[in-house]
């Protein structure tokens, strides 16, 4: 992040957001803001989503589906602790979304959102929803979104001047606009999704899921791919890519796969 621009005021941060792991993720992150500013940006986009789909009457309609969502997803916070021991104290919180189209996002501080279209248009098994809702899990355990908008902030910097934004880490009057656009529009680094690749198949795996499910998820998405572009894969590698890397992984995480 272009060694964060200057040393402001308000401090740059190299930080490791979690442990290794069995897969030993440890790259080192620069953060130009703070986690607690994420946090009250998070709580306030994810709000907005709920407060937008309840009035469309479109939040948790299917009961039996909000279930399976949150039955799955308890099962991976079990697992966070490997990765970071204050995640599983997070205030989790678990919704589902009917809309056909396929995408889920995982807010940070552990606000998830599934939209009904990713299970019912390509009929995942519980394996499969738990490759997506782990690798989602994993970004908000890496504090990704932090991550991406530190770095937009340090672009910020380049084009105004350090002096003009000193401080900025607790500036929160853009952030939950920045954490929206980072979950519905903006890419993550081919590092980041690396990692919520590799954190999400221990996660799984510890879970007692098949992290083998993480290859037939992805030839779906290759699939609903060819029939045009779901929002999912709009800000997420190609799933050909992806299934290679996946298959490389599989041999440090099976070994920690015991079915239940």
């Amino acid at each position: 992040m272009i060694a964060c621009i200057v040393a402001l005021p308000s401090g740059c941060e190299s930080v490791r957001t979690t442990s290794a792991g069995a897969v030993g993720v440890d790259r080192k992150q620069q953060m130009l803001v703070s986690s607690e500013t994420i946090e009250q940006g998070a709580a306030q986009a994810y709000e907005a989503e709920l407060k937008a789909a309840r009035d469309k009457g479109v939040l948790n309609t299917d009961r039996a589906q909000l279930a399976r969502v949150t039955s799955i997803s308890q099962r991976l916070v079990a697992a966070t602790p490997t990765f970071r021991g204050d995640a599983r104290g997070w205030n989790w919180q678990f919704n589902v979304q009917k809309t056909k189209e396929l995408n889920a996002y995982c807010m940070p501080g552990g606000r998830i959102m599934v939209y009904s279209g990713l299970i019912e248009e390509l009929d995942l098994t519980d394996a499969e929803l738990a490759t997506v809702l782990a690798h989602e899990v994993a970004h908000a355990l890496r504090e990704h979104t932090r991550e991406r908008v530190s770095r937009a902030y340090a672009q910020q910097l380049v084009l105004s001047g350090a002096a003009a934004v000193a401080g900025v880490s607790e500036a929160t009057a853009n952030v939950a606009n920045m954490v929206a656009e980072v979950t519905f529009q903006l890419p993550f680094g081919r590092d980041q999704e690396s990692e919520a690749d590799e954190i999400g198949l221990e996660l799984m795996a510890r879970a007692g899921f098949d992290p083998r499910a993480a290859l037939t998820l992805w030839k779906k998405m290759s699939n609903a791919e060819r029939a045009g572009t779901p929002k999912f894969l709009s800000t997420h590698p190609a799933p050909k890519d992806r299934i290679k890397d996946i298959e490389k992984k599989l041999p440090r995480v099976l070994p920690l796969y015991s079915p239940r």
